[in-house]
């Protein structure tokens, strides 16, 4: 077939390559397509879309773009709005929204007029980008052109502006579309009921719950995981969770391992360690594989109730279970083992993490130099954040506020402000927890004078001062005028 001169058309080439795509056989496609082009095959605008898409589908970006390039440089035929389409999508999961822009751009230039999938991607990059303003007006400028947005179009919006925070723009756009008649699938409405939980809205949640029947809109997993997020966000009681865990398997929805740690990690912060000890149980009854997250909550839980034997027991479940634990979970137990004064087994599982693989984040270095600076190891702790910089791990502000507690407490003044000193130098600047620390290191040094002064710039940067060391300094040092002119007493 292929060494005869051409006898398939651009309609047949196009089903070939249709066929071979839907088979994974993509270097196959690739194959025919140029050897038949090689036989003076000219493939039309719709070949090469077929082309295009069968290579986005199979995730090889790159040669999509090759293929744009040979279809404008040959000039047999040009980009259509699918070509664009395809291309705009592409870029924007490459990471290249400019070129993304540019295209969308240079289509309307050749007198295209964009689809509304192709605003929706557009729509998604600005967003991406921060650009929100710029998002709003493609909305616009959308329906200026006839070009009505479809639930697509309007779940990209209200996730960029729930990203963004604009909590009532949100919402006021989800009840316009209703206005407009676009009826709202799940994934919209779970992204609608995420939104307005995580922004403590939790009554427009739970009726948008509500109005799901009304949409012939089924809830899903998704759906009931985030009411369940929102109750507990929302500080909700605790028995209405219960309440909705009951509803949501009467319904026939079957919990998932995220529905548990949800359960697991609201019980937790809500001081229900045994309710949470008994859904991690029924977790392991209906066969779900160990959810680390879940573990975390309860050693974390455990820790705070002092109760270092169980949480520990959890810990190493965790780790038979598993083979391994997580980072998170590691620097979890690590700070519970300092705090109770365990610091040679807190040392031992950070470096359990290492021999393991299990690369320490900033929350293991910081529960180990925590647990450090609480047993008076204060070189040992500042000798640490030397080498979590050296290991390429990037201290908090927490990291430098634990140093400058440490030395605040035993290295006396002068570390403590040399601390502070490079503190105001990096990028990590000081908050009102570090200035608290040094004033109250300056006071139980005599040193008024200078904590009168450090008062004044924190008047000057909006920081509260911590009430007690706040009147200490206040009373001795009477008449100062450095305290009395900038504070409002």
């Amino acid at each position: 077939m292929v060494r005869s001169t051409c006898i398939l058309g651009p309609a047949e080439l196009s089903e070939i390559v249709k066929v071979l795509g839907k088979a994974k056989m993509v270097n196959k496609a690739l194959s025919v397509f140029y050897q038949i082009k090689g036989r003076k095959c000219k493939p039309t605008a719709n070949t090469y879309n077929t082309m295009i898409l069968m290579l986005m589908q199979e995730g090889h970006h790159e040669k999509v773009h090759e293929l744009y390039n040979e279809m404008c440089n040959e000039g047999n035929c040009f980009p259509d709005t699918v070509t664009y389409s395809a291309l705009i999508s592409t870029f924007g999961k490459l990471g290249r929204e400019d070129s993304a822009i540019r295209l969308f751009d240079e289509m309307k230039e050749n007198g295209l007029q964009p689809t509304a999938k192709i605003y929706t991607t557009l729509l998604g990059i600005y967003f991406k980008l921060g650009s929100i303003e710029k998002a709003l007006g493609l909305v616009q400028e959308m329906k200026e052109k006839g070009c009505a947005p479809t639930v697509f179009t309007y779940t990209e919006l209200i996730k960029g502006l729930g990203k963004a925070r604009r909590i009532e723009e949100a919402y006021s756009i989800y009840l316009n579309m209703l206005k407009d008649g676009c009826k709202p699938d799940v994934v919209l409405i779970n992204n609608m009921i995420n939104i307005l939980g995580r922004a403590g809205h939790l009554q427009d949640a739970l009726k948008i719950f509500d109005e799901m029947e009304s949409f012939q809109c089924k809830p899903n997993v998704v759906t009931y995981n985030t009411v369940l997020k929102a109750l507990f966000e929302s500080k909700a009681p605790v028995s209405e969770a219960s309440l909705w865990f009951e509803k949501m398997k009467a319904n026939g929805i079957a919990p998932s391992s995220f529905t548990y740690s949800i359960l697991i990690d609201g019980f937790c912060k809500t001081n229900r360690v045994e309710k949470a000890l008994l859904l991690l149980e029924e977790m392991d009854e209906k066969g779900f594989p160990p959810s680390p997250a879940a573990y975390c909550s309860l050693i974390d839980s455990l820790g705070k109730a002092r109760r270092y034997e169980a949480a520990n027991e959890l810990f190493q479940e965790l780790k038979e279970n598993c083979g391994r634990s997580s980072a998170r979970v590691y620097a979890v137990m690590i700070k519970h083992f300092g705090k109770c004064g365990r610091l040679s087994e807190a040392v031992d599982l950070f470096n359990e993490m290492k021999i393991l693989g299990c690369i320490p984040d900033v929350y293991a270095y910081n529960a180990l130099m925590s647990g450090m600076v609480r047993a008076g190891m204060i070189d040992e702790a500042h000798s640490l954040l030397r080498t979590m910089e050296e290991n390429g791990c990037n201290p908090d502000l927490n990291s430098h506020n634990i140093i400058l507690n440490g030395l605040s407490r035993t290295g006396g003044p002068k570390r403590a402000m040399e601390m502070f000193t490079k503190m105001m130098h990096s990028k990590n600047k000081p908050d009102a927890v570090s200035y608290n620390t040094l004033l109250g290191c300056l006071s139980r040094s005599g040193m008024f004078e200078e904590a009168a002064k450090l008062m004044k710039e924190m008047n000057s940067k909006g920081f509260k001062y911590d009430l007690i060391t706040y009147s200490s300094i206040l009373e001795a040092v009477g008449k100062v005028d450095d305290v009395h002119d900038p504070i409002t007493l």
